[in-house]
C-alpha cells in the first residue's frame, strides 16, 4: 500500500506541475488562433519531459542527491553559477506568474479584484510551504488539479467536429495568421511544457521522499503516466479553444475566456469546476516553483535543505523560499498583467532551457554517480534529439518575439 501511495503521489505531482498557468494561457491561445495546429508541439514536449524527468528521477534515486546538487560538482562552480542565475530568474518569474494565476482564479470565483487576492495567495502559498507535509501537499493539490479534466468532458457537450479536430492535428498550418506568429506560439507552448522547475522539483522531490534504487519502478511509472496525463489535459484546452474560439478568430486575453468553453457546456457548475481547477493547478505550481527556487540556491551553495528539515535547521533554505515568494508579489504589485507576464516568462524560459537540460544529460551518463544505471543508447539518442530541439527553440525565441510583437 505504501508503494501504491508513493506512485500515486508522483503521478499527481506530475499532473499538478505540468498544467500550470503557462499551459492554461499558451494552450488556449494556440487553439483559439491556430486550431489544432500545435498539437504536435504538446506531443513533442511530453516525450521530451518524460525522457529528462526519468533521468532526473533516476539520478535522485540512485545517487540520493538532487540533480542541481550534482551540477556544481560535475560542471564546476562557474558553469553551475550561470545555470543557477538563469534557473532562479526563470523560476521566480514563473512563481510570480503562478501567484497571479491563483489570484485570477480567486477573482474568477469571487469577482473581487485580483490585485487584492495577490497577497492572500502569496501568504497561502508560504503557509503551505512552511507547515504542510510534503506528501500531503502533493496529494491535495495534485488531486484537485485533476478537475481540469472538465475541459476534456466538455468536448462531448460542445458542437465538436471530431473529424475537423483530427484533420487540424494531422495537417498543422498557420491558418492565415502568419508563419512567424505560428512558430512564436509553438516556441511558447513548447517552453510551457518543459519549464525548468519541473525537473528540478521532480528530482528534489525524490530526495524529499527518500527514493532509493528500489523505487526506480515507481519513479518511472510516475513519469510515464503523470506527464502524458498532463499533456492530455493541455491538449484538451487546445481542443476546446479550437471548437469555441477558432471559427471566429477570437484572441484570448483573460482567464475568463479560457474557462468559457466549460461554461458554455455546463453553465455555472462548469465555471465552479474550472475555477477550482485553475486554483489547484496554479497554486500547486506556485508551491513547486517556490520550492524549486529554494532548492537550486541551497543545493548550489551546499546548504541544508528540504521541507522535511525544520526551519531552524535549514534557515537559509526557508529564507530563500520566503524571499522568492515576496519577489513574486513585488513583480505582480507593479500591476503587470499576469497573462502578459506569462507570455514574457515563456520567452525567457525558452532561452534558458539548454542550461537546464544539458547538465541533466551529462550527469545521467556519469558512472561516478550512477554506476551501471547510466543512460542506454536509446535514451541518449532521444535526449540528444530533444536537446537539439531545445537549442533551436532557445535561439529562435527572442527573434520571433521581436519580429511578431510577442506573437501579435
Amino acid at each position: 500500500m505504501k508503494k501504491l501511495l508513493a506512485a500515486t503521489l508522483g503521478v499527481l505531482s506530475a499532473v499538478g506541475g505540468f498544467v500550470d498557468i503557462g499551459d492554461l494561457v499558451a494552450a488556449s491561445q494556440a487553439g483559439a488562433r491556430f486550431g489544432m495546429g500545435h498539437g504536435w508541439v504538446l506531443v513533442a514536449g511530453v516525450v521530451g519531459i518524460c525522457a529528462y524527468a526519468e533521468m532526473a528521477g533516476r539520478i535522485a534515486a540512485v545517487s540520493g542527491r538532487a540533480v542541481f546538487d550534482l551540477v556544481r560538482e560535475r560542471l564546476g562552480p562557474r558553469v553551475a553559477l550561470l545555470n543557477l542565475v538563469a534557473s532562479y530568474l526563470v523560476t521566480v518569474l514563473t512563481l510570480a506568474a503562478e501567484l497571479g494565476g491563483v489570484a485570477l482564479a480567486l477573482h474568477l470565483a469571487s469577482r473581487v479584484s485580483y490585485l487584492l487576492w495577490v497577497p492572500v495567495a502569496a501568504f497561502g502559498v508560504w503557509l503551505v510551504l512552511w507547515r504542510m507535509r510534503f506528501q500531503l501537499m502533493e496529494r491535495v493539490f495534485g488531486l484537485a488539479g485533476l478537475a481540469l479534466v472538465v475541459f476534456a468532458v466538455a468536448l462531448f457537450r460542445l458542437p465538436t467536429d471530431w473529424g475537423a479536430l483530427a484533420r487540424g492535428a494531422l495537417h498543422p498550418g498557420a491558418a492565415g495568421q502568419g508563419l512567424a506568429a505560428y512558430w512564436f506560439v509553438a516556441v511558447a507552448l513548447f517552453a510551457s511544457t518543459v519549464s525548468p522547475y519541473e525537473v528540478f522539483f521532480f528530482s528534489s522531490g525524490g530526495v524529499e521522499e527518500k527514493w532509493s534504487a528500489a523505487d526506480l519502478a515507481d519513479a518511472r511509472a510516475s513519469v510515464l503516466v503523470g506527464f502524458p496525463v498532463g499533456g492530455f489535459l493541455a491538449l484538451s484546452l487546445v481542443a476546446t479553444a479550437t471548437v469555441v474560439f477558432h471559427p471566429t478568430g477570437t484572441s484570448l486575453s483573460t482567464l475568463d475566456q479560457v474557462a468559457a468553453p466549460v461554461v458554455i457546456a455546463f453553465g455555472g457548475v462548469g465555471l465552479a469546476i474550472a475555477a477550482l481547477a485553475f486554483f489547484a493547478v496554479t497554486f500547486g505550481a506556485a508551491l513547486e516553483t517556490g520550492l524549486s527556487a529554494a532548492y537550486t540556491a541551497a543545493q548550489y551553495f551546499g546548504w541544508q535543505w528540504g521541507k522535511r528539515v525544520s526551519p531552524r535547521d535549514a534557515a537559509r533554505f526557508h529564507s530563500v523560499l520566503l524571499v522568492s515568494v515576496l519577489l513574486g508579489v513585488l513583480v505582480l504589485l507593479t500591476s503587470v498583467d499576469p497573462v502578459r507576464l506569462t507570455e514574457y516568462m515563456l520567452v525567457v524560459s525558452a532561452v534558458a532551457l539548454p542550461l537546464t537540460y544539458l547538465p541533466i544529460l551529462i550527469v545521467a551518463n556519469d558512472r561516478t554517480y550512477l554506476g551501471d544505471r547510466v543512460n542506454g543508447p536509446l535514451l541518449n539518442l532521444l535526449g540528444a534529439v530533444f536537446l537539439v530541439v531545445i537549442v533551436a527553440a532557445s535561439v529562435a525565441a527572442i527573434p520571433l518575439a521581436v519580429t511578431t510583437g510577442m506573437g501579435r
